[in-house]
């Protein structure tokens, strides 16, 4: 058993195949926009994976440890390769230089293209295990692993190339624990169970015992996923299992994490245990043009936002960070061809047909028909539908009757969601009081509440992007003192 870089050629080309997606699960919400540290929703970050010291995590939401189990079907000395991959959280401070040769700390150092601001930077880890599965039976096998504490500088000099400042980086000690075992499930297949264990070991503690989540980070594990990947042999799907295994999939107990099948479609040799949920081997897209670090958006509508930034907001976000900076630079140069690429695709069309010289399906497939040639449908010379035409219709100040009494952006209400339950997170709001933000009229002439719930640490945060809870009149009633 080794736990240093001793990867084979091939092990390293199937790890690489699935950092493509692990990437995007380790950055997911590193920066979002506007990507500047100032921006609201760039104040509460480290949202996935974060394993937190165990002393500070016991009596709050938050975990000290992912456990993954799975089912494999290794061949005769098969060996397993295990990749733990986590961002390490190290303190920015900005420091401008003094006449004198020292250097004091500022909230902010202006540059001619950008304005560095303290922040938190993730820097990746890895810890890499190679061990055979006959190793993993029994008590199977316990990988410590340790970053030490230090502290780094880096000068800052201006246009003229005058020193003006200086960043200086803290980094916190870092501890870990991996653990990784097998057992042989009886039956008739010869299949068994992977158990792996990734655990926040730090002692650290707060002195007074009140410390915030901000202290406890940088002795934190963030974005902490695991990748595994057989020499010989298989996994099987947790997500879609055969039928023999399936019994065997739902006696699994995964913990703040989910595995998948990753890599290329067709081959299970890899898998991807992931705290973001995904699907059997995820792929990122073809047309996308390069790391924007939030998913939550559309590429084409982050690039285009992002373009039209102010040239004050851009060096805001330079200083912010390298990677805000990258994605500053992407889209000031994105070729208009890459831009009218995320537009959309069809995929499903061009894998199960193919091109053809047409352009569309088949190989000498007619155009298909245009539907408004058909005999009495004429074609419209405007949108079926513009919101600019319905002046008559203000979300700001429209009303709508819940129980016989006028409801408008500002109006309390009780949310009652048993009618329809068309999410799972329904049984966490009933009962909840919410503020009615807007009154929304869809085209088929339904009607919406937009509401935010009373108490919601990120109600200012939603509100400020515009991203609410939608319900319908039925679905909400009066509070007593309404």
């Amino acid at each position: 058993m080794t736990t240093t870089a001793v990867f084979s050629p091939e092990t390293e080309s199937r790890f690489a195949t699935a950092r493509q997606v692990a990437d995007a699960v380790l950055f997911e919400g590193y920066v979002l926009y506007p990507y500047r540290a100032s921006a609201a929703k760039n104040r509460l970050r480290w949202q996935f994976g974060v394993l937190v010291p165990p002393a500070w995590g016991a009596d709050r939401e938050e975990h000290a440890f992912q456990r993954t189990e799975c089912l494999m079907e290794p061949r005769a000395g098969a060996t397993l390769a295990a990749e733990v991959r986590f961002l390490r959280a190290q303190r920015r401070t900005v420091q401008r230089a003094r006449p004198d040769g020292t250097f004091e700390t500022v909230a902010e150092l202006h540059l001619h293209d950008r304005v560095l601001v303290p922040w938190d930077e993730g820097t990746e880890e890895r810890v890499e295990i190679v061990a055979t599965v006959a190793e993993l039976t029994g008590d199977g096998i316990v990988v410590p692993f340790a970053r030490p504490a230090g502290e780094e500088t880096e000068p800052v000099h201006g246009a003229d190339g005058t020193l003006v400042g200086r960043l200086v980086r803290r980094y916190d000690e870092a501890a870990g624990v991996v653990r990784l075992s097998a057992s042989e499930l009886d039956g008739p297949y010869r299949v068994m169970r992977l158990t792996a264990v990734v655990e926040n070991t730090s002692t650290w503690a707060p002195a007074d015992g009140a410390a915030d989540r901000d202290a406890a980070l940088p002795h934190s594990l963030v974005s902490t996923h695991l990748m595994l990947c057989l020499d010989t042999g298989s996994f099987v799907s947790m997500t879609d299992p055969p039928e023999w295994a399936k019994g065997a999939v739902a006696s699994c107990r995964n913990r703040n994490t989910w595995p998948v099948l990753a890599g290329e479609p067709g081959r299970a040799d890899l898998v991807l245990s992931s705290p973001i949920i995904l699907e059997d081997h995820p792929a990122i897209a073809p047309e996308s043009p390069g790391v924007l670090y939030d998913a939550t958006e559309i590429d084409e509508i982050l690039a285009l936002r992002t373009a039209a930034l102010t040239d004050q907001e851009k060096r805001e976000a330079r200083g912010t960070d390298a990677k805000a900076a990258a994605v500053i630079d992407l889209a000031d140069s994105m070729p208009p061809e890459v831009l009218e690429r995320l537009h959309g695709a069809v995929r499903a069309l061009r894998e199960i047909t193919g091109p053809g010289p047409s352009g569309l399906a088949g190989t000498d497939s007619p155009a298909p028909p245009d539907p408004f040639d058909a005999p009495g449908v004429s074609r419209p010379d405007t949108p079926w539908w513009d919101p600019a035409g319905d002046a008559g219709l203000d979300p700001a100040t429209d009303r709508v009757l819940v129980d016989g009494r006028p409801v408008a952006a500002g109006s309390r209400v009780l949310l009652r969601p048993g009618l329809r339950r068309t999410d799972a997170q329904d049984l966490f709001l009933h009962g909840r009081s919410a503020l009615v933000e807007a009154v929304l009229h869809d085209v088929d002439g339904g009607v919406h509440l937009a509401v935010t719930v009373e108490g919601d640490p990120g109600a200012d945060i939603r509100r400020e992007q515009g991203r609410f809870l939608y319900f319908q009149p039925d679905e909400v009633a009066l509070p007593e003192d309404a």
